[in-house]
């Protein structure tokens, strides 16, 4: 009887270990061509682009994208100029002044709406995303650490 359940267990394991290493196998098939690498990289740096336009509060961008940083006319740039001090790689992570656990998202969203008393930003929005990236963009060469404070 013992033997048998083992077989079953080692059976399931071998199951297991095909699905997980051919499903894995299955994820990238081909290795991506330079003009698609081109591509991928033009799309996200107009994405940068936009952040950066937001960050910095262009007028035309803030207006396409329907965002108001701030009743003050205060811009992200102000305070944090090359997107400095906003700390990316350490997210999601507690957040002492959000009041628990956020992502860089809610981060922003509680700078617009708390410190430049602006008004928050969809957090799915294109906008949000643009200045994700840029955030993301300008601290690029930092290591992954979320979590950290």
């Amino acid at each position: 009887m013992k033997f048998a359940r083992y077989g079953v267990i080692a059976a399931g394991a071998l199951l297991a270990l095909f699905v997980i290493t051919s499903s894995r196998a299955l994820a990238h098939k081909g290795k991506h061509t330079p003009e698609q690498l081109k591509a991928f990289e033009d799309v996200f740096m107009e994405q940068v682009k936009i952040g950066d336009q937001i960050f910095h509060g262009d007028d035309a961008t803030l207006k396409k994208f329907k965002v108001n940083l701030s009743r003050t006319g205060m811009a992200c740039a102000m305070c944090h100029p090359f997107a400095a001090d906003t700390h990316p790689y350490q997210f999601p992570k507690f957040q002492g002044s959000l009041g628990g656990f956020g992502t860089l998202r809610d981060m922003v969203n509680w700078c617009i709406e708390n410190s430049a008393e602006g008004e928050r930003i969809d957090p799915n929005s294109d906008a949000m995303k643009a200045v994700e990236a840029y955030i993301h963009w300008s601290n690029r060469a930092a290591k992954l650490d979320p979590g950290r404070h």
